[in-house]
């Protein structure tokens, strides 16, 4: 079975602002440079016929290139506790049109994605234990933003998971058209 998921990698000199973000709470698991996406649909365990025809369907999914910036950040919590802090993205009707895409595309391929509310962000640290530096972080890149970056294509990952994290695997890139 293959972990799989689609997604967007921000361009180097996004992910060069979020690195320098990535300090100054001692308990957060810090992304990798690697890890830094956007998830467009989160598929999980799938089969390898079945990535086959995923990697097909998403070959049809047709847009133009479009502009995202970050804008500012937030947190997950689950029960009152923080699990998670991100970098969000700016608004885009864009976006979200082209994540509707992937989902037909995904189900058309016999697959249903995770139906979580779609909360446009690039997750940037885990928890798993409280960490009181959270609120001070959270207001010191409050006014996080990049430069507007061009959206030409999305990918198709493989997650493997170990004891010390995910790494991420490109199987396919599907340009705009």
């Amino acid at each position: 079975m293959l972990r799989l998921f689609v997604a967007l990698r921000p361009p180097p000199p996004v992910i060069d602002l979020l690195i320098d973000t990535m300090e100054g709470i001692e308990s957060a698991r810090w992304q990798d440079e690697e890890q830094l996406h956007l998830t467009l649909a989160f598929l999980g365990d799938v089969d390898e016929h079945s990535a086959q025809d995923l990697a097909s369907a998403l070959e049809s999914v047709a847009f133009s290139p479009f502009a995202l910036a970050v804008a500012g950040v937030g947190h997950f919590e689950h029960k009152g506790r923080v699990k998670a802090i991100w970098a969000g993205l700016s608004a885009s009707e864009a976006l979200d049109a082209l994540r509707r895409r992937v989902v037909r595309a995904c189900q058309s391929a016999g697959l249903e994605p995770d139906h979580r509310r779609f909360a446009p962000h690039i997750t940037l640290a885990r928890f798993s234990h409280p960490a009181p530096e959270v609120p001070a972080w959270l207001a010191r890149h409050a006014r996080l933003h990049s430069e507007l970056f061009t959206v030409s294509h999305f990918g198709l990952f493989r997650s493997h998971l170990s004891a010390a994290g995910a790494s991420y695997e490109e199987l396919a890139q599907f340009p705009h058209g």
